[in-house]
């Protein structure tokens, strides 16, 4: 299978990031490896990947490269238990207003203080990107296999979704889905507004809902500018 593009996905978010031992560890993570597992996929030691990974050490060019390859040479031996979720993600449906991966990731309380978010229940989760999602489209355009396209590289991302009368739609897509957000944000509504099977579904799912009305396009600039 042919994973280039999101190879170079990866390659890149490493070297741009802020702080590349953060973006090395969250990439780790979700390709399911521990340290000692890339370090002997890699040749070195444990140690030499935690140095990475606190900052002790900088990555080159040449180890982020390295360092990508290892963890998708690691999940074609799992039969791209990862990658094959995301091989599409470049295909996106005019649903998506706006997708992200974060450089690190974020904590749902420090999520929700960014878009000025009340919260409906009470769950810890942290977040690794986010995607914007204009619900009236993805219901009328978005076909069962295309929703996974909502999740970029990675399932631990906050779903904003948009254009929301109460929220049971989207809750209902997430709950039929197999893969699950870290955090589903219903935009536009106020607490007391979300409809209760949304609630419960994401009482089931154990998934922190969330409810903010700051305007779309500042929210979206504030997310990038903050973490992204």
């Amino acid at each position: 299978m042919e994973f280039r593009a999101v190879a170079e996905k990866i390659c890149g978010d490493i070297v741009l990031a802020d702080v590349p031992g953060e973006a090395l560890r969250k990439w780790r993570q979700i390709f399911k490896l521990t340290q000692a597992e890339i370090a002997r996929r890699l040749e070195v030691s444990s140690s030499v990947i935690s140095d990475y990974e606190s900052s002790r050490r900088t990555p080159g060019v040449s180890f982020v490269k390295r360092f990508v390859e290892a963890l998708i040479e690691a999940d074609s031996e799992r039969g791209y238990e990862i990658l094959s979720k995301y091989k599409n993600i470049f295909e996106v449906s005019s649903a998506v207003l706006d997708l992200a991966e974060y450089n690190k990731a974020v904590h749902v309380d420090d999520f929700s203080k960014i878009i000025e978010a009340e919260k409906v229940n009470d769950f810890e989760k942290f977040v690794n990107g986010h995607t914007v999602v204009d619900s009236i489209k993805a219901i009328l355009e978005l076909r069962s296999f295309e929703f996974y396209q909502l999740y970029g590289l990675t399932s631990e991302r906050a779903l904003i979704f948009t254009k929301v009368s109460g929220g049971r739609s989207p809750m209902v897509a997430v709950r039929v889905s197999s893969l699950k957000p870290a955090v589903v944000v219903l935009h536009g509504l106020k607490v007391n507004s979300v409809d209760e099977v949304a609630k419960k579904i994401a009482e089931i799912e154990r998934l922190p809902l969330l409810v903010t009305s700051l305007d779309l396009r500042e929210m979206i600039e504030k997310l990038r500018g903050e973490f992204a």
